[in-house]
């Protein structure tokens, strides 16, 4: 087992990392900008280290400095968490030439999957149903109107190298293609460091459905079953779910197999994600590789019983899974709302500030992943998600109704959060029939 582990990351998913250390008897190394000093993750963990200033670019993205505070603090191994580095495999490929075990994909896994026009490419020769679109990244404007042409608007221009909305926009003519081209490429040239766009037919009013999938060094590979992550505003998720009640056990089943068909062909280990669409006719298309823990693993742990980061630690260490396929069991249904420090009667504006009195939600069947408390300030420099709120129950009617009740329990002064938000969906009728695709909010909001 490993012994000392670091975790490269901030907020709630590095206590996450911290929580699940200190169960398996582990030791850990938080890292902290000056804008976390008084972070929990850095409180609870065993050691800290100053990573720089508050910006980004300068201490969570900082390859160099991350590098040295692990060597410096004696870890074996990274825990990369999500966001950030976690799927950048010149981390990866730094924390392997240093002697550091990196809780994830090899760094060649991580450059096919996140190389997402190359990636299509990929998967199109494994007979994976794939979204028609581009061979590969398209060159220009021009270019991309003539394969629009041949798929049939509306289309979809997506980042190459990147994920999380942006780099994409969608056009449902020549003329807002050849605007959008130049945009999406802009956006993905700041956020990405590469501005390589590639086309797809866009699916209108699918699902967005993710496998979760755990695979060793020993080549075991199982799936934990889907989560239905549909609800979302500017491509983020704000709700998910597990199982999804659009998916059956025949299709689960078919799209299992999938995804354990795309991590073996990339030679995949540790936790990932394989993300489809599902159009009406329950028709499935590949899209995307996660190749890190996600930020909903929560619900797929509640209804298996797996801890996923565990897992993670175990399969980083050489240990082989602890669990089979024919071990998965789906046991009842579990919901997550992402709490944002941001005001949902105002666009989701952020809302950074000193929280000033706090009360989390507790009970039969809560859990609360978070790393706020009174007299935290939310700082303004990273994402606004203050906290995980997920909860179990034995079938989805009851779950929602738990939810409800949680989220009525949260109460916060000091910042504005979009918990009053949540409670509306959950009282949708079109949500509580299942009635969800990745328009949902927005005939939400109308």
């Amino acid at each position: 087992m490993l012994k000392k582990i670091l975790v490269a990351n901030r907020g709630e998913i590095a206590l996450r990392v911290v929580r699940a250390c200190r169960e398996m008897g582990v030791a850990s190394v938080a890292v902290y900008s000056d804008a976390d000093k008084d972070a929990l993750h850095v409180r609870l963990a065993n050691e800290a280290v100053h990573i720089g200033p508050a910006l980004s670019r300068k201490s969570y993205l900082n390859i160099e400095a991350i590098v040295a505070a692990a060597k410096e603090s004696g870890a074996d191994a990274v825990h990369p968490g999500y966001g950030f580095l976690s799927e950048n495999p010149d981390f990866a490929r730094a924390c392997e030439e240093n002697g550091l075990v990196f809780i994830g994909p090899k760094a060649a896994s991580i450059a096919l999957a996140g190389n997402k026009s190359a990636a299509r490419e990929h998967f199109k020769k494994l007979g994976i149903p794939i979204i028609p679109g581009s061979d590969g990244v398209v060159g220009s404007a021009d270019e991309a109107t003539v394969i629009a042409e041949s798929i049939g608007y509306p289309v979809i221009i997506k980042a190459s190298g990147g994920g999380g909305g942006r780099g994409m926009r969608i056009a449902h003519d020549a003329i807002q293609l050849s605007e959008a081209f130049a945009t999406a490429s802009g956006e993905a040239r700041a956020a990405f460091g590469n501005p390589d766009l590639y086309l797809e037919k866009y699916i209108e009013k699918p699902r967005h459905i993710e496998l979760q999938i755990m695979a060793d060094k020993h080549g075991n590979c199982i799936h934990l079953g889907e989560r239905e992550c549909s609800i979302q505003k500017r491509y983020q998720k704000l709700i998910e779910e597990a199982p999804s009640p659009f998916i059956d056990a025949d299709l689960r089943a078919e799209m299992g197999a999938a995804a354990i068909r795309v991590a073996r062909s990339l030679e995949y280990t540790n936790a990932g994600t394989m993300e489809f669409l599902v159009d009406k006719d329950r028709h499935y298309y590949f899209m995307e590789v996660n190749a890190r823990v996600q930020v909903e693993h929560p619900v797929t742990e509640m209804i298996t019983g797996i801890d996923i980061v565990q897992e993670q630690i175990r399969i980083a260490a050489g240990q082989p899974l602890t669990h089979r396929q024919e071990d998965v069991s789906i046991n009842g249904w579990s919901i997550e709302c992402r709490i944002n420090a941001a005001d949902p009667d105002n666009d989701f504006m952020p809302s950074p500030g000193v929280i000033e009195t706090l009360v989390l939600p507790a009970g039969p069947g809560v859990r609360m992943d978070t790393h706020i408390h009174s007299g935290y300030l939310v700082p303004p420099f990273y994402d606004s998600l203050v906290g995980k709120l997920v909860v179990w129950a034995e079938n989805r009617e009851a779950a929602i109704r738990r939810m409800d009740r949680a989220l009525a329990e949260f109460e916060v002064e000091g910042i504005q959060v979009t918990t009053p938000f949540h409670r509306r969906v959950m009282a949708d009728p079109d949500y509580i029939s299942g009635n969800i695709d990745t328009h949902f909010l927005e005939r939400f909001a109308d």
